[in-house]
Protein backbone atom coordinates (compact mmCIF):
# COMPACT_ATOMS: atom_id res chain seq x y z
CA UNK A 1 0.00 0.00 0.00
CA UNK A 2 1.50 3.66 -0.52
CA UNK A 3 2.36 5.95 1.76
CA UNK A 4 2.18 9.43 2.22
CA UNK A 5 4.05 12.08 4.29
CA UNK A 6 4.46 15.56 4.73
CA UNK A 7 7.65 16.90 4.50
CA UNK A 8 7.96 20.61 4.72
CA UNK A 9 5.49 21.74 1.64
CA UNK A 10 6.53 18.15 -0.20
CA UNK A 11 3.95 15.32 -0.34
CA UNK A 12 5.70 12.16 -0.66
CA UNK A 13 4.42 9.01 -1.25
CA UNK A 14 6.42 5.64 -1.78
CA UNK A 15 4.83 3.72 -4.76
CA UNK A 16 6.03 0.10 -3.12
CA UNK A 17 3.31 -1.89 -2.68
CA UNK A 18 5.50 -4.93 -2.77
CA UNK A 19 6.18 -7.04 0.66
CA UNK A 20 7.33 -10.18 -1.02
CA UNK A 21 10.13 -8.27 -2.31
CA UNK A 22 13.18 -11.01 -0.89
CA UNK A 23 16.80 -10.37 -0.38
CA UNK A 24 18.91 -10.55 -2.74
CA UNK A 25 22.95 -12.52 -2.31
CA UNK A 26 25.58 -9.83 -3.30
CA UNK A 27 25.44 -9.70 -7.10
CA UNK A 28 27.51 -8.78 -9.93
CA UNK A 29 26.41 -4.91 -10.46
CA UNK A 30 28.24 -4.15 -14.41
CA UNK A 31 24.20 -4.21 -15.30
CA UNK A 32 23.90 -1.02 -12.97
CA UNK A 33 21.05 -2.16 -10.95
CA UNK A 34 20.70 -0.79 -7.56
CA UNK A 35 21.32 -2.91 -4.37
CA UNK A 36 19.90 -1.63 -1.11
CA UNK A 37 18.41 -2.65 1.85
CA UNK A 38 19.11 -5.66 0.67
CA UNK A 39 17.26 -5.31 -2.03
CA UNK A 40 18.36 -5.50 -5.81
CA UNK A 41 16.12 -2.65 -8.45
CA UNK A 42 16.87 -1.35 -11.86
CA UNK A 43 16.52 2.51 -10.66
CA UNK A 44 14.71 4.74 -8.78
CA UNK A 45 11.56 6.62 -10.44
CA UNK A 46 10.82 9.68 -8.99
CA UNK A 47 7.55 12.07 -10.32
CA UNK A 48 7.41 15.40 -9.32
CA UNK A 49 4.47 17.26 -9.73
CA UNK A 50 5.26 21.20 -9.20
CA UNK A 51 2.34 23.48 -9.09
CA UNK A 52 2.45 27.53 -8.58
CA UNK A 53 5.85 27.41 -11.16
CA UNK A 54 7.60 30.19 -12.85
CA UNK A 55 9.18 30.33 -16.11
CA UNK A 56 6.94 27.21 -17.74
CA UNK A 57 7.24 28.31 -20.88
CA UNK A 58 11.29 29.73 -21.20
CA UNK A 59 13.04 27.13 -23.50
CA UNK A 60 16.77 28.28 -22.10
CA UNK A 61 15.70 28.40 -18.47
CA UNK A 62 14.40 24.63 -18.75
CA UNK A 63 17.30 23.69 -21.14
CA UNK A 64 19.62 25.26 -18.56
CA UNK A 65 17.93 23.80 -15.10
CA UNK A 66 17.47 20.17 -17.02
CA UNK A 67 21.63 20.14 -17.67
CA UNK A 68 22.25 21.81 -14.14
CA UNK A 69 19.72 18.63 -13.07
CA UNK A 70 21.94 15.95 -14.72
CA UNK A 71 25.02 17.50 -13.68
CA UNK A 72 24.10 17.64 -9.91
CA UNK A 73 22.73 13.61 -9.65
CA UNK A 74 26.23 12.82 -11.57
CA UNK A 75 24.34 11.25 -14.58
CA UNK A 76 25.58 11.29 -17.97
CA UNK A 77 23.37 13.64 -20.64
CA UNK A 78 23.46 11.82 -23.96
CA UNK A 79 20.87 13.98 -25.78
CA UNK A 80 18.41 17.00 -24.88
CA UNK A 81 15.24 17.43 -27.14
CA UNK A 82 12.71 20.40 -26.03
CA UNK A 83 9.30 21.03 -28.46
CA UNK A 84 7.64 24.17 -27.58
CA UNK A 85 3.97 24.44 -27.72
CA UNK A 86 3.11 27.51 -29.85
CA UNK A 87 -0.57 27.27 -29.07
CA UNK A 88 -0.60 27.17 -25.64
CA UNK A 89 3.23 27.88 -24.30
CA UNK A 90 3.77 24.95 -22.58
CA UNK A 91 7.23 22.36 -23.36
CA UNK A 92 7.62 19.09 -23.24
CA UNK A 93 10.99 17.55 -23.38
CA UNK A 94 13.84 14.91 -22.16
CA UNK A 95 17.28 14.66 -21.11
CA UNK A 96 18.06 11.32 -22.26
CA UNK A 97 20.90 9.91 -19.95
CA UNK A 98 23.17 6.99 -20.13
CA UNK A 99 21.64 6.34 -16.53
CA UNK A 100 18.49 6.26 -18.03
CA UNK A 101 16.37 10.16 -18.03
CA UNK A 102 14.57 13.37 -16.61
CA UNK A 103 11.78 14.30 -18.53
CA UNK A 104 9.26 17.64 -18.61
CA UNK A 105 5.84 18.42 -19.59
CA UNK A 106 4.67 21.74 -18.62
CA UNK A 107 1.53 23.72 -18.28
CA UNK A 108 2.27 27.68 -17.84
CA UNK A 109 -1.54 28.65 -18.04
CA UNK A 110 -2.00 26.27 -14.82
CA UNK A 111 1.81 27.13 -13.52
CA UNK A 112 1.97 23.49 -13.76
CA UNK A 113 5.00 20.94 -14.39
CA UNK A 114 5.07 17.19 -14.44
CA UNK A 115 8.94 16.39 -14.28
CA UNK A 116 10.01 12.31 -13.92
CA UNK A 117 13.42 11.14 -13.16
CA UNK A 118 14.65 7.97 -13.55
CA UNK A 119 17.90 6.56 -13.03
CA UNK A 120 20.10 3.61 -12.26
CA UNK A 121 23.44 3.31 -11.30
CA UNK A 122 25.32 4.87 -8.42
CA UNK A 123 23.60 8.17 -10.06
CA UNK A 124 21.63 9.99 -7.21
CA UNK A 125 18.21 11.18 -8.89
CA UNK A 126 17.21 13.08 -5.66
CA UNK A 127 20.25 15.62 -6.04
CA UNK A 128 18.45 16.66 -9.10
CA UNK A 129 15.33 18.19 -7.41
CA UNK A 130 17.17 20.90 -5.40
CA UNK A 131 17.99 22.49 -8.69
CA UNK A 132 14.59 21.98 -10.59
CA UNK A 133 12.82 23.42 -7.20
CA UNK A 134 15.37 26.73 -7.76
CA UNK A 135 14.36 26.89 -11.22
CA UNK A 136 10.79 26.84 -11.28
CA UNK A 137 10.18 28.11 -8.08
CA UNK A 138 7.03 25.86 -7.01
CA UNK A 139 4.61 26.73 -4.28
CA UNK A 140 3.64 23.42 -3.84
CA UNK A 141 6.02 19.95 -4.47
CA UNK A 142 4.02 16.57 -5.15
CA UNK A 143 6.77 13.56 -4.94
CA UNK A 144 6.15 9.99 -5.56
CA UNK A 145 9.05 7.61 -5.73
CA UNK A 146 8.80 4.03 -7.24
CA UNK A 147 11.77 1.58 -7.26
CA UNK A 148 11.60 -0.07 -10.42
CA UNK A 149 12.57 -3.85 -11.67
CA UNK A 150 12.58 -4.43 -7.95
CA UNK A 151 13.78 -8.42 -8.13
CA UNK A 152 11.66 -11.23 -6.11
Amino acid sequence: MARRASVANMVVSSGQERADATPLKAANTADYFIEKDGLAFAGLHILLDFWGCERLDDLEAIERALRTAVAAAGATLLNLHLHHFASSGGVSGVAVLAESHISIHTWPERGYAALDIFMCGSCDPYKAIPVLREAFQPTTVQLHEQRRGLTV
